[in-house]
């Protein structure tokens, strides 16, 4: 999930999810609505078995439409399950711990980073992605002036890859205006009564209306 050129792409986060079929309508939903970078897959609560076994159901569909599949799960159920990496929100100690576990051919990206030295020392430790913006454990997320000002920050400086999170549909072209590498759609996307296809299809727009901005000056 790399970043070879400046065009920004878009990431789903889930909900937590205990049923992968359910989930896998609505990923398909969304494939429909345009280019997907990546999903990043959260797992509601199970033992490792079932927790595989939804990663495994979802990991085909997905990785069938060159699309990312990254689980905020254990080293065991990633790897188990097929994705193609690892959402970390630990310190750097955790991603050593993922690297080892992982044998370094899967992403490791990592978000909950609340200051600027945390982002800067776990892209030192060589993640693939840094996410700034997302849900606290409490539900709650940080306000959008903080979040574009962050990522923007983040794009401008560093080589690693940043991903920021959009915490409504609104929120998407301040987002992407900030040239972070992928702008994140959150649960809320999957909510009932969302027409997920279309929000993917209006944040793409909002991408491509940037890059033609861009091409005319």
């Amino acid at each position: 999930m790399t970043s070879q050129n400046p065009t920004t792409r878009l990431m789903l986060v889930t909900p937590l999810v205990a049923d992968a079929d359910a989930m896998a309508f609505k990923l398909m939903q969304a494939q429909a609505g345009g280019d997907l970078a990546a999903v990043l897959l959260r797992l509601a609560e199970g033992d490792d078995r079932s927790r595989i076994e939804r990663v495994k159901r979802l990991a085909g569909p997905v990785q069938a439409a060159n699309v990312a599949l990254v689980v905020e799960a254990s080293a065991l159920v990633v790897a188990r399950g097929g994705a193609d990496g690892m959402h970390l929100t630990g310190g750097v100690e955790a991603v050593a711990e993922a690297r080892s576990s992982l044998k370094g051919d899967r992403i490791i990206g990592a978000g909950g980073l609340r200051a600027r030295h945390d982002a800067m020392d776990i892209g030192e430790a060589g993640v693939d992605y840094v996410m700034f913006g997302e849900p606290r454990p409490d539900g709650s997320v940080p306000p959008l002036p903080a979040v574009i000002e962050r990522a923007g920050w983040w794009a401008e400086i560093f080589e690693t890859p940043c991903v920021a999170y959009a915490p409504d549909p609104e929120s998407v072209p301040a987002l992407v205006e900030t040239g972070a590498e992928f702008v994140a759609l959150g649960a809320w996307a999957f909510e009932e009564g969302r027409d997920i296809r279309a929000l993917v299809a209006e944040a793409n727009e909002a991408i491509a209306a940037r890059i033609a901005r861009k091409a005319a000056r």
